[in-house]
């Protein structure tokens, strides 16, 4: 079945109700992909109170935890049946290349709803040693509710696989609002969801703008909101959450530091602060985007960095030797833009990129040449706000004792990266930088066991791990007397 223009509400296939629709377009060269339904008010009602019925309904809340698990992995084992088809999907909505979306996205995906297939049956409660004479205390975790999970558009498969998975994992029932600019994969895994046997609303689907979800989260129906994206919309979800105290999880911007020690291989370092900053095109919350090098091994490293950026091959994702794909958006490439011609206007010195690239086969598509800056101090805003795109400031540092203040001197804290072949420097500074995550020798590269969230402004609670069973349910106590 053809589910493009259609929502999934209550285990049907459906048009919005006002038939309102919207178009999804290929940033590689602008051309249309698909048409997708905008849900309105009356549609996420209609998701909203199929998800609330289904916490009821015997066909889901009935299910045994080995029950839950088997849909899981069911959905694990046709992702990879509908690898292939889901690779270029992404690909062609998102931009990243195959390559990416099938290592990354595609194997990422499979293997969340996989992990969390594990822990369904897992999900344990405990007896506490109450001072109450002839009194059992025992707790049960139990579902939140109606969770409502908003995804972003950088990497929309594998975000979106790692909310559902947990969230259905622990016998909720979810709303799944993707972003408005990449649809389609997410369209797909609900469209496998319904194969693999999910009963009817335990999983809605609605696809629309920034009015869609502020729908979605304002809802007095939904019990809970996960929001992956920026920090300004998990701000404004924080308000619209605060009247009925929903609770929430929101992974956020950061501005990650990736600090070159002088005792580091420059040549590991630059290759792997490549990979850690320009996957995606440097789309990734997590991308290291700030480097803190020794000012004796700075030429070094510049050098060695603009000339492995300048080097990459730009091209469509699909295209097999491409390695740099385009932004998603005209209007991101435009954002991404205005930083670095702020940056060259805030005295940092261009060293390579720095502008479209709009020639030959690339001409109608959104690519931006990677772009490194030396010279760069911490108060430019290249050094200071997230650009999400393939800009690499490089800033340099006298004194390792002043490394932790100046990593730390941002709002953001989501995710750092040191260099070093000294162990107490790793260890020193993974325990002084305060971020989510701290990555030594190494690329950030989440995993379905590990936490993933950040500090201060990047975020609120950690997915993935053990950890996402703590934020998709809530722990009641009960207490027994028997005399």
């Amino acid at each position: 079945m053809d589910v493009h223009g259609r929502l999934y509400i209550a285990g049907e296939w459906t048009p919005a109700a006002d038939g309102a629709l919207f178009g999804t377009r290929d940033p590689a060269d602008g051309q249309a992909l698909g048409t997708c339904a905008e849900a309105g008010r009356a549609d996420v009602d209609a998701a909203v109170d199929a998800a609330r019925r289904a916490l009821d309904d015997p066909s889901w809340a009935g299910l045994t935890a080995a029950e839950r698990a088997r849909l899981l992995w069911r959905v694990a084992e046709l992702i990879e049946r509908d690898a292939a088809e889901l690779a270029e999907l992404e690909t062609r909505d998102q931009g990243q290349p195959l390559a990416v979306a099938r290592g990354v996205s595609v194997a990422g995906a499979a293997e969340h709803f996989r992990y969390y297939a594990g822990w369904a049956t897992k999900i344990e409660g405990s007896v506490a040693p109450v001072s109450f004479p002839g009194t059992l205390h025992f707790t049960r975790r139990e579902p939140v509710g109606v969770c409502a999970l908003i995804t972003p558009w950088n990497f929309p498969l594998m975000i979106a696989a790692w909310k559902m998975a947990p969230a259905l994992a622990c016998g909720n029932t979810v709303v799944v609002k993707p972003a408005e600019q990449t649809p389609l994969t997410t369209l797909h895994l609900v469209r496998l969801c319904e194969e693999a046997g999910f009963p009817p609303g335990a999983v809605n689907l609605l696809t629309g703008g920034p009015g869609t979800g502020r729908a979605l989260v304002g809802h007095p129906g939904v019990d809970k909101v996960s929001f992956t994206g920026s920090t300004e919309v998990g701000r404004e979800i924080v308000r619209a959450s605060a009247d009925d105290l929903k609770r929430v999880t929101l992974e956020l911007g950061g501005k990650a530091p990736s600090i070159v020690a002088r005792d580091a291989d420059i040549d590991a370092a630059v290759q792997g602060n490549v990979q850690g900053a320009l996957l995606n095109s440097g789309q990734v919350c997590a991308a290291y985007a700030r480097f803190y090098v020794d000012r004796r091994r700075a030429q070094e490293f510049t050098e060695k960095l603009a000339a492995a950026v300048a080097g990459l091959r730009l091209g469509p994702g699909l295209s097999p030797d491409t390695q740099l794909g385009p932004l998603v958006t005209e209007e991101h490439l435009n954002r991404v833009d205005a930083l670095v011609r702020r940056g060259v206007a805030e005295g940092a010195e261009l060293v390579t990129g720095g502008g479209r690239a709009g020639e030959g086969p690339l001409e109608h598509g959104n690519f931006y040449r990677p772009t490194v800056f030396a010279g760069v101090v911490d108060e430019m805003a290249i050094a200071r706000q997230e650009v999400f795109g393939p800009v690499l400031p490089v800033l340099t540092y006298e004194d390792e004792d002043e490394l932790a203040a100046r990593a730390n001197d941002t709002p953001f804290g989501l995710a750092a990266a040191v260099w070093t072949r000294d162990l107490s420097t790793a260890h020193r500074l993974a325990e002084d930088i305060r971020a989510g995550a701290v990555f030594v020798n190494m690329p950030a590269v989440p995993d379905p066991a590990a936490p993933w969230g950040g500090f201060r402004s990047s975020g609120w609670g950690r997915e993935m791990g053990s950890y996402a069973l703590d934020v998709f349910t809530e722990t009641k106590g009960v207490w027994i007397h028997h005399g």
